[in-house]
């Protein structure tokens, strides 16, 4: 009995918890996945080990929230960088406050010992790369941009991306010799197209400035740009997108 009494004391006071500064900087670091993590093993030593399980849900819930919301907001790109974070941060403290707030002081005061910010620094650091790295292949999967082969032309190194599968190599270099001799991929400025193809027509994807699709003089030039490269390919209809410099997937204005 005495062992028994003894073991429970060795346990106990071996035990350590995460203080709310190392929650608020695991947070902030490393995302809603390293808030569940911290505060899913501060229940288990704090005794309450029927909430680990619903903590992980909420904390995956909680990323795909945030991955989700902030792809959905318009010029998010505009926003600090530090605003979404911590935003997310100061919820997840207060959660923290009001559902372990107390158990955590009152765990200190006894015989509980704390881990260092440090332990907590480094697990945020580890949970932010498993956050990132499915976002990251998400995009690099999903970007037309990023797939799509790139050729450079002339000194400037003017570009164009297609996609092989379905714009042939000497098909994008017919596009930029007509971009050449119609006097847009010139000596002064280096610009970048996206080239893709229909069945009767090649569709040429050219980045602008905010709100410079809606300027009466670049739409003409770009009207006599089209025209001009028209002239180079009677069999195939040439369509140009004005496209949105952030997403050249955001198609602002379609000509031809």
């Amino acid at each position: 009995m005495n062992e028994q009494i003894i073991d429970s004391e060795i346990e106990t006071t071996s035990r350590k918890i995460y203080p709310m500064k190392a929650i608020w900087v695991g947070t902030f670091l490393g995302g809603p996945l390293s808030a569940g993590y911290l505060i899913a093993e501060n229940f288990k030593t704090l005794g309450h080990r029927n909430k680990v399980g619903p903590t992980w849900i909420l904390a995956i819930a909680a990323t795909i929230s945030v991955f989700g919301g902030v792809f959905l907001i318009p010029d998010a790109e505009k926003l600090p960088r530090q605003i979404v974070p911590l935003i997310y941060t100061a919820i997840v403290y207060a959660i923290v406050q009001q559902v372990q707030g107390q158990e955590i002081k009152a765990f200190m005061s006894g015989t509980g010992k704390a881990f260092s910010i440090w332990r907590a620094l480094g697990l945020s650091l580890i949970w932010c790369v498993i956050t990132l790295v499915p976002v990251f292949l998400s995009v690099l999967l999903t970007d037309p941009v990023i797939t799509a082969q790139s050729k450079s032309y002339g000194e400037l190194k003017h570009e164009i991306y297609f996609h092989e599968n379905n714009v042939a190599e000497n098909e994008a270099d017919e596009i930029a010799e007509a971009l050449r001799k119609a006097s847009f991929f010139d000596d002064v400025q280096r610009k970048s197209v996206v080239l893709d193809k229909s069945d009767d027509a090649y569709v040429i994807s050219i980045p602008l400035i905010k709100d410079a699709w809606n300027d009466s003089e670049v739409v003409s030039y770009f009207e006599d740009l089209r025209t001009k490269v028209q002239t180079f390919f009677p069999a195939k209809k040439i369509i140009i997108n004005l496209s949105s410099e952030e997403d050249v997937t955001d198609v602002k204005k379609v000509l031809g």
